[in-house]
């Protein structure tokens, strides 16, 4: 369902670092973290999306939410953009 989502959105955001910048910035919508990813990737954009009452949907495959979001590699955690 999740990785529908993020191929059917029109703006993302792949990446920890881009995202809490977009988050600080009120730009996302949902964000989308892939469980298999390392938690000390991901701590600080969870974090940063609950700060700003951003929900946050779970993934099983940082290689899946790569692949949705059209690149090669895996992708720990991807920003949907309002």
């Amino acid at each position: 369902m999740s990785y529908e989502k993020v191929s059917q959105a029109s703006e993302i955001i792949v990446g920890t670092k881009q995202t809490v910048k977009a988050l600080k910035n009120g730009l996302v919508s949902l964000l989308v973290v892939a469980d298999d990813a390392d938690h000390k990737v991901t701590s600080k954009v969870i974090q940063t999306a609950n700060e700003m009452d951003v929900p946050v949907t779970r993934v099983d495959s940082m290689r899946k939410l790569g692949k949705s979001c059209g690149i090669e590699v895996g992708a720990a955690a991807v920003a949907i953009i309002k």
